[in-house]
């Protein structure tokens, strides 16, 4: 793979990143076995940066364990602050040296403030973020610092200009281009010589599986040989402003698979050929949709703070990836993004009919019934209690329970 470079740290990052929140689990556990044997894979197939961050379960103290000795140097890692615990200053600094504990280093190679949009930084700014990072950057304790984007568009480059940001980490794949941070955001942080990690490339592993029939179609008559998890991932590497692009792999197929990828995908390399075929595909996806809805935020703010955009979103994707089971990746991404797992709740349940949203949507949607919909098909008895489990027990044991529950 050919190296990408981060203007402002000089550092230059492997194309593929190895993200730790789904590491291959045994009795709900990490395998500690299996996971070693893929990740030392990994390295020494290219790989130079792995993501971890506090809430993935046990991953920090299990790569703690494992990257020393020859492996030690061979890898930078990132992990992230885990930002909905911070309560006070002296949180943030427990947190850092219970990390540096686990991950048995001297000091963190990228730092990053996990899951904030502008109203959650704004919060962590009054507890003393700026002054915390300071002082850790001088102790020598994290070398470069940034943040994981979770909020809407619009305030992508406010949050970007409020301090000497490293890296950002934000979501981006064909689907979802124009969320979060969108296109122009990445080229913003770009501009600004920020180094962009990428997350959910492949949407959760939804990009990679089955997809409608007519979508299906136009990727095979384009390539036969190329599978969609391909299409996705050369469509985000593709990106030249895109540094490192994080994959949560568990199997050497999977490593093996994606390192290939990386390797033959330089930046600007598609064709407009193969760009216009992913833009066919989209515009099918986007016109299976089952609710009407853009995600063009215009009904925002909600004054009850239900995410709307969001929760429509996901009720979509569950029916155009043919996610239909009970237990499912669309469940996951209901409960990590609007749920209340990353941050604060925004679910469907959370609406009165209060009907502010409706003067607002320029297509005309009767929001307050289609979130009633997204409510039954989410919201099972017992959510708000399931939504504290997964916050403090950690997404690895919630992923076995799902995987157990569904088979």
């Amino acid at each position: 793979m050919q190296n990408r470079l981060i203007k402002k740290t000089g550092d230059e990052i492997s194309p593929l990143g190895f993200g730790a929140m789904r590491l291959p689990l045994k009795n709900g556990k990490i395998n500690r076995e299996l996971a070693k044997k893929q990740i030392y894979h990994a390295i020494d197939n290219g790989i130079n940066f792995i993501d971890t961050a506090y809430l993935y379960g046990d991953s920090e103290k299990f790569l703690g364990e494992i990257l020393q000795g020859e492996y030690r140097d061979k890898v930078m890692i990132s992990t992230k602050m885990p930002a909905i615990h911070i309560k006070k200053y002296e949180d943030m600094e427990n947190a850092l040296k219970e990390q540096l504990d686990r991950l048995k280093r001297d000091y963190i190679d990228y730092y990053l403030i996990h899951s904030v949009d502008l109203k959650a930084m704004n919060r962590l700014l009054k507890k003393g973020l700026i002054e915390f990072l300071n002082k850790a950057r001088s102790e020598g304790k994290i070398r470069h610092v940034g943040f994981s984007y979770h909020g809407p568009r619009e305030e992508f480059e406010i949050v970007l200009d409020g301090y000497d940001w490293d890296v950002v980490m934000v979501q981006y794949n064909y689907f979802d281009e124009n969320v979060q941070a969108s296109l122009e955001g990445i080229e913003y942080a770009a501009s600004k010589g920020i180094g962009v990690f990428v997350m959910e490339p492949l949407k959760g592993g939804i990009l990679a599986g089955k997809m409608p029939s007519e979508a299906e179609k136009i990727f095979k008559d384009a390539n036969p040989d190329r599978s969609n998890a391909e299409w996705a991932l050369r469509w985000v590497l593709n990106n030249r402003n895109v540094t490192c692009v994080f994959s949560g792999m568990n199997s050497i197929e999977q490593i093996d698979e994606n390192i290939a990828i990386a390797s033959k995908t330089a930046p600007m390399s598609m064709s407009f050929e193969e760009m216009e075929t992913v833009e066919l595909v989209k515009r099918v996806l986007r016109n299976s949709l089952k609710i009407n809805c853009s995600t063009c935020g215009y009904c925002m703010p909600c004054p009850r703070g239900v995410n709307i955009p969001e929760c429509l979103k996901i009720y979509n994707e569950k029916y155009l990836f043919e996610h239909n089971g009970m237990f499912n990746e669309s469940l996951i991404d209901y409960f990590q993004y609007v749920g209340g797992v990353m941050g604060k709740a925004g679910n469907a349940g959370l609406c009165n009919g209060c009907g502010k949203c409706l003067r607002k949507c320029p297509q005309k949607l009767d929001i307050i019934s289609e979130l009633k919909k997204v409510k039954k098909e989410f919201e099972y008895p017992g959510f708000k209690y399931l939504v504290s489990f997964i916050r403090y027990v950690g997404f690895p044991v919630y992923k076995y329970l799902l995987k157990i529950l569904n088979r």
